[in-house]
């Protein structure tokens, strides 16, 4: 190495340096810029700080479901490095159809379910794993098993991968609730035994908003460090919104309260109407609405009487959420988390968000059930 490289690099490193010490002596009220124009927070929380806080809340607890969500974490940071590369490769990884070995490269869904069950099955925390992909629960092997279940959609949108459109992955964490090997029924718990439930977001950034029952809180990925921080903590969907998201393309097929709902707030007899946003992808249009507010609808239609959506891992887990977050979520008849499951792969109608715009739509629901 030439003595002029090595003047830069050491010149370098003697700046980020200086840049630290210098983060480190400023107060909250400063910008924490540093001498290089870039904030450094050396005090930032991450997810995995945040867990451990969360445990030391819990006196009983062990540090099984800290574990689980790290584990998590660790699913969601491959995935997301996945659909960065995925999408200039068209959903077949960075090396085209086959690898440099001549293996097989699978498709971008297939390999975050491989992902998510490959990793909760070796983090020694779950005994039962329910996917969207797989038609029978999974079992934990024996020696690996602990006590909780997952509920997961471990890419929820990734048909809309092509055309670059943030997809997602959402999950719901159970206990253990039956004695001796576990069985089916231990993932058929209603939404009220939910342990924890989050769902990631790949957009611009790659989100993680995570609930454990003590309110929702939002972290983003700083891929300079691989580390989730703390953005949104204490997240509040507002009482009321100005936007409806649903897929107008099956108004022909709505029932007539819903018909009815969408008019009302596209044709108001008094103040402004609503802006309509549809993403198509759950994780998406949810995150919109927690953030915004409003309401997400996926509701029952002539050719899906029980509703598209699944209830276990998709309904479930970010009606829990909104809850957490001061919202609601509804069936139309019931809260979503008070339905008591019957198979895994049960679905459901949804109307989800702001509190008074959903209750607006199930009071709407409720005059024509009269009729």
């Amino acid at each position: 190495m030439s003595c002029h490289v090595r003047h830069l690099n050491y010149c370098n490193y003697f700046k980020f340096i200086v840049s630290i010490n210098v983060a480190h002596h400023l107060t909250p009220q400063d910008s924490k810029m540093t001498s290089s124009g870039h904030a450094i927070d050396v005090n930032c929380m991450t997810l995995t700080r945040f867990v451990l806080a969360e445990q030391r809340n819990a006196p009983d607890a062990k540090g099984d479901l800290t574990v689980l969500l790290s584990t998590i974490q660790s699913a969601v940071k491959a995935i997301s490095s996945a659909v960065r590369k995925a999408g200039l490769a068209k959903l077949y990884g960075i090396a085209g159809e086959t690898n440099v070995q001549g293996e097989e490269v699978k498709k971008l869904d297939v390999l975050a379910n491989d992902l998510f069950i490959n990793l909760m099955r070796s983090s020694f925390t779950t005994c039962l794993l329910v996917s969207e992909e797989n038609t029978d629960v999974i079992e934990v092997e024996v020696d690996r098993q602990g006590k909780y279940i997952v509920c997961f959609d471990p890419l929820d949108g990734s048909s809309n991968i092509d055309c670059l459109v943030s997809i997602g992955s959402i999950f719901g964490i159970y206990k253990k609730v039956s004695e001796g090997s576990p069985s089916v029924k231990d993932a058929l718990q209603t939404g009220r035994q939910l342990v924890a439930a989050g769902y990631a977001l790949y957009g611009s950034a790659t989100a993680l908003v995570l609930s454990t029952g003590r309110g929702v809180n939002g972290f983003m990925l700083d891929p300079a460090i691989g580390e989730f921080i703390l953005t949104d903590p204490d997240m509040k969907v507002p009482s009321r919104g100005k936007i409806y998201s649903i897929n107008e393309g099956y108004a022909s097929l709505w029932d007539p309260p819903v018909v009815e709902y969408v008019e009302s707030k596209k044709y108001p007899k008094t103040g402004k109407a609503y802006g309509a946003r549809y993403v198509g992808s759950m994780v998406a249009d949810v995150h919109r609405t927690l953030k915004y507010g409003g309401i997400f609808i996926y509701p029952a239609t002539k050719d899906s009487p029980s509703g598209k959506l699944r209830l276990l891992y998709e309904c479930i887990p970010m009606s829990f959420i909104m809850e957490q977050a001061g919202g609601l979520a509804s069936s139309g008849s019931i809260p979503i988390l008070d339905i008591v499951p019957s198979k895994i792969h049960e679905r459901a109608p949804i109307f989800l968000g702001s509190k008074d715009d959903v209750q607006d739509v199930l009071e709407i629901i409720a005059k024509h059930s009269k009729k």
